[in-house]
């Protein structure tokens, strides 16, 4: 029978780890060398030590961007793990005409982000869908700041992330909603338990790794929203631009001849880290919850 050399899996995956070294590798060991610079687009640069970093202390629109993107990930995080899971509960039964019910919900997804963010803003316009049915109903007497205003401008970007993004995360939630086992449901049943303590006792710890995948996807795509306050704000941020995230930022001061790459570069790092905070915290808490 004909043998392996040692190195016959290696030339198998040597494609995927040139491709991991190029495009992930190296960039993410690029970021951080520049991060001690102050590089621009058309140049290398000079070392400058931590003073990237010092401004990042005293940047207060660093200050908002973060705050804005926080927020963001504070409400999106519960709301886009436990309503997808109530919506796979809804749709996952045989019934009549539910693979429409479940196509009608999955399709937000398939919609190109930016194309959806000019429909919102289309809708939530002062001279928008929204406004002029709010004033014909004589719910409102003038139109309601939903893209200028701070705060109504940073959830209505949220309502768009979720209504974006809960037939994706309904998906994944109905796949494994297909490994909780029917006969524990059928023994609650007949033991009188109701469906809410059926789903609380059982469903939702059938699904308890599941849902730490979604917290985790959830939080990083949070932290790094970009194309919704992007399209909502027209580019600029908000009044302000007290409305960016800290992507916006970064995409701020990176773009252009005199882009400042060594700033840009701090940013991410700093993003870089926010983000593993949460995803850490999820993850102990998911394995205390194991061990209980």
């Amino acid at each position: 029978m004909p043998t392996h050399r040692w190195f016959t899996p290696w030339l198998l995956v040597l494609p995927a780890l040139v491709w991991l070294a190029v495009f992930n590798l190296w960039p993410s060991l690029n970021t951080v060398v520049l991060s001690f610079t102050n590089a621009k687009p058309l140049g290398g640069g000079t070392f400058v030590g931590a003073a990237n970093f010092e401004r990042l202390l005293s940047d207060d629109q660093l200050a908002d961007a973060l705050l804005n993107s926080i927020v963001y990930m504070l409400v999106c995080l519960p709301v886009l793990t436990v309503a997808p899971l109530l919506l796979a509960v809804l749709v996952e039964k045989r019934l009549p005409g539910i693979t429409f019910f479940r196509t009608s919900f999955y399709s937000p997804v398939i919609a190109s982000a930016v194309v959806v963010a000019l429909i919102w803003n289309w809708l939530l316009e002062d001279r928008g869908a929204v406004n002029g049915l709010a004033r014909q109903l004589g719910v409102v007497s003038g139109p309601v700041p939903f893209l200028t205003d701070r705060w109504l401008l940073i959830f209505s970007a949220i309502g768009l992330t979720v209504w974006k993004g809960l037939g994706y995360y309904m998906v994944i939630y109905l796949s494994a909603l297909g490994n909780v086992s029917r006969d524990l449901h059928e023994a609650a049943a007949v033991d009188g338990a109701g469906p809410v303590r059926r789903f609380l006792n059982i469903t939702v710890p059938g699904v308890r790794n599941t849902m730490l995948l979604v917290s985790v996807l959830i939080t990083v795509s949070a932290l790094r929203v970009f194309s919704e306050l992007y399209v909502l704000t027209n580019g600029t941020g908000g009044p302000g631009g007290r409305d960016m995230s800290v992507v916006m930022l970064i995409q701020m001061y990176s773009r252009g001849f005199t882009g400042h790459l060594g700033y840009a570069s701090a940013l991410s790092i700093l993003l870089f880290l926010v983000t593993l905070g949460p995803m850490l915290l999820l993850l102990r808490l998911s394995r205390k919850g194991a061990d209980a």
